[in-house]
Order: C-alpha cells, then sequence, then structure tokens
C-alpha cells in the first residue's frame, strides 16, 4: 500500500481505511477512533479482496472450502466511490478523473458535523469490475452516525455479454484481524426450547499453527458456521464474535438473512479474517444465474465493535434498533396474554375462552392473543388441513368467533389472533385451489411437501394474494390487532432466497396497510431469530420451553439475538404452584417481553395479587427497556448453571441499571460485578420483584452487588440508580 491510495470514511464511532489502489482494492482496518490495534501499514498482505465470489467455471485460487482466495476477487478492478451522509452526496472519486488517488480523501470526517438532516447513515459505494466476465461489483457499506458498526453487502451487475451463474456472494469480507493466538472465538448454539446458548474457545483450538515459514501457505483450517433451509437459526444463531485476549476489544456480527448463510473464520498472513455470506452453492444448492443486465444484491451482514463481547453487542443493540422498521409498539411495550403455553395449548372454545379473557385483563394485559386450533373443524385434526384460516363454528357456538374478539375488547384489550401464514396443509382446499406456481417447489415441479404440509412461495402473485384476503378479512373485518406468525415446518430448497425475501416485503406491505397492528414473528420459538426478519416485526418469540426452570438461560441471554423490547419471553404461573414458583416465572419475562398465560382463571385471590404485582413493576420499568443495553455479570449464561444474571443499563432515560438474578441450585450467596457503577458509594438498590422481597436480601459494596436468595429456585429482579448515569 502507498498514501498515494488510501481512503479513510467513517464518523466519530467508526473508522474504516481502504487501499483502493494497486492491482486490488482493499479494505485495510475497521475500528473505533484512537483504538488500539494493527496500523493500516502493518496489516500488508493480510488485508483481502472488498469483495470475493464465486461464479460457475471460475472456482477458487487454491484448494480447501474456504470463501476467501477465490479466483475472481484478485480481479477485480477499481472504478469509482461515492460516499454519501442521510440524504446527501458529499464525495464522489472515479478512476477517470484526475486526482482519483491523491492525498488521503476524509471528506466523512470534515462533513459529519455540518450534516444535521437526513437520515443519519453514513454510505459508501465501492464500483469494481471484473475486465474478464464484464461483472460489476459493487461494495455497499453502511454505519449509523456515531454507533461502532459497519453494515455491508455486495450488488453484482452484469455488464458483459454472455450470462453469469453465480456460486456465492460474500457480504463482508475482513482480514488484518488479530493473530488467532489473541482471540477468542464466540459462537450460539440455538435449538428448539434451548436457544440462545453461547460458548467460546480459542481461534487457535481450530485454526492452528501449521509453521508458515516452512510450509509459505496459511492453515487451510477455519471455524466454519452454516445456517440451513427456512429457519435460519435452527441449530445456531446467524452470529458470532471475536474478543482480544491481550486489550478486551470485541468484534461482534449478524448476518441478515431470513433463508441460509455462512461465516468462516481463518488465518490469512499471519492475521485473522473474517468472512460473512448469504447462501451459497456448496452449502445450501444455491446459485444465481444473472442475464446480461441483470442485477443481484447479497445478504446484509453487520459487524460491531465494542470491549469485550458486552460492549460490542451494546452497539449491535443500538444498531438493531437504528435498522428496523419504526413501530409505535417499540414505544408502548404493552403486556401480552397468549392462551397456548401451559394453558388452552390449541384447544380454545368459547367456554375456555371468556374466563380467561376477564382473568387476564384483571392482572393487567393490554393484549390477548387466542392461539392455535381457533379455525379447528376437521374430526381428522388440522395439523395438514390448514390454509383457508376460517374461524371454526363448533368452537365458538352462537355469537362466533366474533363474540370472543367482541369479549377481548370490552375488556379493554386489545384481541389477536395465532396465524401459520405460509403452510397449507396437504387436504386444504386452499392446495387444490392455488396453481402449482404459488408453492415452493423441487425439481421436476413437485411441491415441497413437509409433514404433511405444503409450502407457499411468496415471490408468486397468488400465494401473495392468498395470504393478503387472509389477513385483510382477519385485521380489516375482525378488528384483529395482533397477530403472532408462526411457522412449524423447515425446508431446503431452491427458490428459498427469494420466497424469504417475498416473505418480508409481504409483511411490510401488510404493516403499511395496517400501520397499528402487532406482529409477533415465531417459528417454533426462535428457529427464525434473524436480523431481517427482527428489522420487520415488533415482537420475537424466543423460546417454546415449557419448564419454568429450564427458562432462566434463554431469557438470559435473549438479548445477545434481540433487543429487550422485542423479545417475548413466557410467564405462566399457574394455580398449581406456589408462590415463590408463581414468583420464579414471572420474574424471568420481567427485562424483557411479557408474554403472559397460565390458568390465571383458576387462581385464588392472592395468587392473581402476584401476577398483577408482577405486571405493575413491569409497566412500571418499560419505558426504560425501550433503550436499555445488556450486559451479563455472570457472564453469558450457560445451560445449566445454578445461577443466572441478566443486566440492563437503561442510559439515556432514567440512568438505572436493572439486574434479573435467578438461583437454581448452588450457594446461597453470589457477588455480580456492575463495572460502569464501580467505584461510587451512593449507589441506590431496589428490590422491585418479587413484592416484598420473598426473603431476598441485595446490597451494593462499591464495586458490585451481593445477592442472597436463601431457597431455589428464586428470582429477584433489582433496580440500581447511581450518581450518574
Amino acid at each position: 500500500m502507498t498514501q498515494d491510495h488510501s481512503y479513510r470514511w467513517g464518523h466519530f464511532g467508526l473508522t474504516v481505511e481502504f487501499d483502493l489502489g494497486g492491482d486490488t482494492p482493499r479494505l485495510l482496518r475497521v475500528g473505533r477512533p484512537a483504538e488500539p490495534g494493527s496500523a493500516p501499514e502493518d496489516v500488508g498482505g493480510a488485508a483481502l479482496p472488498l469483495a470475493d465470489l464465486t461464479l460457475a467455471g471460475e472456482g477458487t485460487g487454491w484448494s480447501g472450502p474456504r470463501f476467501t482466495g477465490t479466483a475472481l476477487g484478485p480481479r477485480l478492478k477499481y472504478r469509482s466511490h461515492e460516499a454519501t451522509y442521510g440524504a446527501t452526496h458529499y464525495t464522489r472519486y472515479d478512476a477517470t478523473h484526475e486526482g482519483t488517488h491523491g492525498a488521503t480523501h476524509e471528506g466523512t470526517h470534515d462533513t459529519r458535523h455540518d450534516a444535521t438532516h437526513g437520515d443519519g447513515w453514513h454510505r459508501l459505494t465501492v464500483e469494481l469490475h471484473d475486465p474478464e466476465s464484464g461483472l460489476a461489483v459493487f461494495a455497499e457499506y453502511a454505519s449509523p452516525d456515531g454507533v461502532p458498526v459497519l453494515r455491508s453487502r455486495v450488488r453484482l451487475r452484469n455488464d458483459g455479454p454472455a450470462p453469469v451463474t453465480v456460486r456465492s456472494v460474500g457480504s463482508l469480507l475482513l482480514g488484518g484481524l488479530p493473530s488467532p493466538d489473541d482471540l477468542l472465538v464466540y459462537r450460539a448454539r440455538n435449538d428448539w426450547l434451548a436457544e440462545c446458548r453461547w460458548y467460546a474457545e480459542p481461534l487457535r483450538a481450530t485454526v492452528p499453527d501449521i509453521g508458515r515459514d516452512f510450509h509459505e501457505h496459511d492453515s487451510r483450517a477455519a471455524v466454519r458456521l452454516s445456517g440451513r433451509g427456512s429457519w435460519p437459526t435452527d441449530g445456531h444463531l446467524a452470529m458470532g464474535a471475536f474478543v482480544d485476549r491481550t486489550d478486551e476489544r470485541g468484534w461482534l456480527w449478524q448476518i441478515e438473512s431470513a433463508a441460509s448463510w455462512s461465516w468462516e473464520a481463518g488465518e490469512a498472513g499471519r492475521h485473522t479474517y473474517l468472512s460473512l455470506s448469504g447462501p451459497t452453492a456448496d452449502e445450501h444448492r444455491w446459485c444465481e444465474v444473472l442475464e446480461p443486465g441483470e442485477e443481484f444484491s447479497g445478504e446484509w451482514a453487520a459487524l460491531a465493535l465494542g470491549t469485550g463481547f458486552d460492549g460490542a453487542l451494546a452497539a449491535m443493540t443500538s444498531y438493531r434498533r437504528l435498522v428496523r422498521r419504526p413501530h409505535p409498539d417499540h414505544e408502548r411495550l404493552p403486556v401480552v396474554f397468549n392462551d397456548y403455553m401451559n394453558t388452552l395449548m390449541g384447544d380454545p372454545t368459547t367456554e375456555k375462552l371468556l374466563p380467561l379473557i376477564d382473568a387476564a385483563a384483571a392482572a393487567g394485559a393490554e393484549y390477548f392473543c387466542v392461539d392455535s386450533g381457533w379455525y379447528d373443524d376437521d374430526s381428522a385434526g388440522w395439523w395438514d388441513s390448514v390454509g383457508a384460516w376460517l374461524p371454526s363454528s363448533g368452537r365458538f357456538p352462537g355469537g362466533g368467533i366474533e363474540a370472543v374478539l367482541d369479549r377481548i375488547r370490552s375488556r379493554g384489550m386489545v384481541p389477536g389472533l395465532w396465524l401459520e401464514p405460509e403452510v397449507v396443509g396437504v387436504r386444504s382446499p386452499v392446495a387444490r385451489e392455488l396453481p402449482d406456481e404459488a408453492f415452493l417447489r423441487h425439481k421436476g415441479g413437485i411441491r415441497v411437501t413437509e409433514q404433511g404440509r405444503h409450502q407457499l412461495d411468496l415471490t408468486h402473485p397468488a400465494a401473495r394474494a392468498h395470504l393478503d384476503r387472509t389477513v385483510d378479512r382477519i385485521v380489516g373485518e375482525w378488528g384483529v390487532g395482533y397477530l403472532k406468525l408462526d411457522y412449524n415446518i423447515t425446508t431446503s430448497v431452491a427458490g428459498l432466497l427469494g420466497h424469504s425475501r417475498a416473505w418480508l416485503s409481504w409483511l411490510s406491505s401488510v404493516l403499511d396497510r395496517h400501520p397499528s397492528l402487532v406482529i409477533e414473528n415465531c417459528a417454533s420459538g426462535g428457529m427464525r431469530m434473524d436480523g431481517a426478519s427482527l428489522a420487520v416485526a415488533q415482537l420475537q418469540s424466543t423460546s417454546d420451553q415449557q419448564d419454568a426452570l429450564r427458562c432462566p438461560p434463554i431469557a438470559a441471554a435473549a438479548p445477545t439475538a434481540v433487543p429487550p423490547e422485542q423479545g417475548a419471553v413466557w410467564a405462566y404461573p399457574q394455580p398449581s404452584f406456589t408462590d415463590e414458583e408463581i414468583n420464579f416465572t414471572l420474574g424471568s419475562a420481567l427485562l424483557g417481553r411479557v408474554h403472559l398465560s397460565g390458568h390465571l382463571d383458576r387462581m385464588a385471590p392472592e395468587q392473581l395479587a402476584l401476577v398483577r404485582d408482577a405486571v405493575s413493576t413491569y409497566k412500571s420499568i418499560r419505558g426504560d427497556l425501550r433503550s436499555a443495553v445488556p450486559f451479563w455479570p455472570l457472564g453469558l449464561p450457560g445451560w445449566t448453571d445454578e445461577w443466572v444474571a441478566l443486566g440492563l443499563r437503561a442510559w439515556p432515560g432514567t440512568g438505572a441499571t436493572y439486574l434479573s438474578v435467578w438461583r437454581r441450585g448452588g450457594e446461597p450467596e453470589r457477588m455480580l460485578p456492575v463495572p460502569h457503577l464501580a467505584g461510587q458509594e451512593g449507589v441506590r438498590v431496589e428490590i422491585l420483584h418479587p413484592a416484598g422481597a420473598g426473603g431476598a436480601a441485595v446490597e451494593w459494596d462499591g464495586a458490585a452487588v451481593r445477592v442472597v436468595l436463601p431457597a431455589a429456585p428464586a428470582v429477584v429482579v433489582v433496580r440500581l440508580v447511581g450518581v450518574s448515569p
């Protein structure tokens, strides 16, 4: 690299440095201003091309199943770049103009303080081209002002004379990170009923030092992770992280795909590289044929920076709030009662619902969602007959389902319904009414069938029209204000990426037509807990775990994947529970979105009072949750940990810090460090839940919170207020 070819872009929260000269433009460094780390000139050969992709007939540049070192990446030549802030264009450089690669350009730093209009995002597009195929490649970057997060994707346009078949498109390729010797790599297992289980190991455990001085090659080993199929977070979250063990710098990423994705981390030039990607041919049987003049955009990915895992996740949380669709629900955070979990379990009737509606309203619920089964009139079962989404007459005699919805409204709550819109049962009349082209199909035109259900393809207008009619009837005619959109099959088939993008587009169009509607995203719990879906839906189901004792590690780790105000956490108190058990299940939800369930209609008055107290506590603190960032005083929770803790730092706002602390066993006392309050002697400590403290004792010692929970299982929710936020 020479100084003449350098280009610096960013803002006061993020600096990105490029070499746009030489044979191949390269991304040299992503960091926070004044942050320690390798200088761009020290990265040298560890820097990688801005974009890496594979085409049919091109292959890779060396042996091994890696998404770096492809034949095409080093061939891409610089053409131009353009930077904007908000709606304002402020720099453009073109290779055909004299002075393109003059002195280092720092236009973003010069103009950011004057750009007080626009949408608050800095954007940069670097255009490259392949002289052999004629392919134009656009590396697109974006970052919200002041937030240390880089968003990235690659867009393609075939400017050549012949079709090209794309087999992979990287969303972000970054080399020059610290040596694998210095890095911990984090991943999160995400399984049905056991979501968000993070684990870490030294990167060197997977990427061994093979003696580069002898072989003059980097190791072919890499940490590789992929999500396959229409449950993008089945198996693992579409996330990962590095933490530098020498200076605590953290890098945390997510791939924003509601379909398939891949990421890998390995070694290049004694440094670490990171590659983030959407679906690929090798991993997911995906490819895209671009005719001359056609375009294709890869999936977005985001990289957040911070001190340690917690600091990087705080930046990612802020980014997630900025990138999502605005909606009043993100401000109000209403309490939702859902009749399913450990309660009606898909068997609603008017007789069962009416007393439950009255009890939920008395407990303080603001929405009431009738879950699955409301459409079931089939003696053979509803699983493989769904699709028409018409109410059962047998379950709702007399006034029909409208009488139930009216009862919900009369008790001051907004009515909701469960829906599984993308599936059509093989026995449903809809399966015969819609054309084959309205469904995802295998090669040869055979419909995808999973567990007795077909999968709609929302790229087809007939499939979209069917769902539009369904939602406009339920929301527009019946007055339903909440939809829990579930998805209980998974498939991996060609066309899935197009469908997933059409699915998100359809959701957006529904909210355009019905702006007050609240949508909960669910796929057997958290199997579709991806960044693309979270940017459209208002709530995210985090789990369908029915055992209250196994909920704490899920509830505590859910904010790694979803902001607290979007993460729906079940609380299902039962009349058979002791007071301690009621408080335990309620306490697990108070730092997320309360999803209340349970047979409240069968509770004794003193039991229902416990529920009311918890709901009232939640309403008193929810204004802080919508801007809070999470941290973990005891580290990220393990599945069998006896003590689990989640912290939320609510700033700006009241400046309060909240802690949920669960004890499932072990010694009755733990110390919980709270670093941002360390050294303050005047910290006020208040137990918010359970009412009356339930035997818990909590005190501040100047650096940590001492928590005593005499019995197990037990939970305590605490508010700390320091001298300054």
